[in-house]
């Protein structure tokens, strides 16, 4: 019997009509919710992504700003844009996207961003706030993938999870959100030994490798009934496909995510949703 799907596009459809309500309702209040989006450079793969971003942010009513900028902008010229958006009060959520270009310092610039407009949940001081369990902003695709197990309500207590990634945009933050959840967690990576078995052994698996060269999740790594859960996203042939051989895989796996229309849709409708937090928690600060 084959996995059952993850079907992101309709929890991310239901969340977005959430979003549109309480957009609604802000603005009755005299609050336009405003998502800033910052892009260096012209990598065409950042540039739909700010572009899909922006789209989705139109569709639940939020305001819009749009930077797109030069690969040579130095680092100092991008603080004084981003001190700018911090410092406009009609701005609610600023998001640079990354990656920047080598020349600019990715640690730097995350911190020059105020943590309570900070959308991407990645600032030092919002990192901290989701180590001691009290954050309001956290990172968009963890946060996606606890509303994907909420929604189809995939017990995560007690279960033995693998996450292969250790960044802090999927691994680190999702290892927290998962261990407060209760679940046993182990982020492996590139240098880890015996991944295979440790992921045969796994009740959950989420993969965020991006590179299929180096990582192709096989059924012989997935124990029976296990969940799959897949960040990765891949080119083959001019179309998207994830880390996980996904139709021999499925055949193994109790659930399981597609890609695309798993977990990449969620990660937008997050963003969404804390621009919509930051916009609330904002505003509460100054009445």
């Amino acid at each position: 019997m084959s996995g059952r799907l993850i079907d992101g596009n309709a929890v991310s459809a239901s969340i977005r009509s959430r979003l549109a309500n309480r957009v609604s309702n802000l603005k009755e209040k005299g609050i336009s919710p405003c998502l800033a989006t910052v892009l260096v450079g012209n990598d065409p793969a950042s540039t739909i992504y700010v572009q899909n971003k922006q789209k989705a942010a139109k569709q639940v009513g939020l305001v819009t700003q749009d930077h797109q900028l030069g690969d040579n902008l130095q680092e100092n010229e991008l603080v004084l844009l981003i001190d700018s958006l911090n410092n406009d009060p009609s701005v609610h959520g600023i998001l640079v996207q990354l990656p920047l270009p080598k020349h600019i310092n990715k640690f730097n610039i995350i911190n020059k961003i105020a943590p309570y407009k900070d959308v991407d949940g990645l600032t030092s001081s919002n990192s901290g706030l989701l180590l001691h369990g009290h954050a309001s902003l956290k990172p968009c695709t963890p946060s996606g993938i606890m509303e994907l197990f909420d929604y189809y309500n995939i017990e995560i207590k007690s279960r033995n999870a693998i996450i292969v990634n250790r960044s802090i945009l999927v691994g680190k933050p999702l290892a927290l959100l998962m261990l407060e959840r209760d679940a046993t967690v182990t982020i492996c990576h590139s240098k880890s030994v015996n991944l295979s078995h440790l992921l045969s052994e796994a009740d959950i698996i989420i993969t965020a490798v991006g590179d299929r060269n180096k990582f192709i999740l096989s059924p012989q790594m997935v124990k029976e009934n296990a969940v799959v859960i897949d960040v990765g996203t891949n080119r083959r042939s001019g179309k998207l496909v994830g880390d996980v051989d996904f139709e021999s895989v499925r055949e193994k796996a109790s659930w399981i995510t597609p890609v695309p229309g798993g977990v990449g849709p969620m990660t937008i409708a997050m963003l969404l949703s804390n621009t919509v937090t930051a916009a609330a928690l904002n505003t509460a600060s100054t009445i």
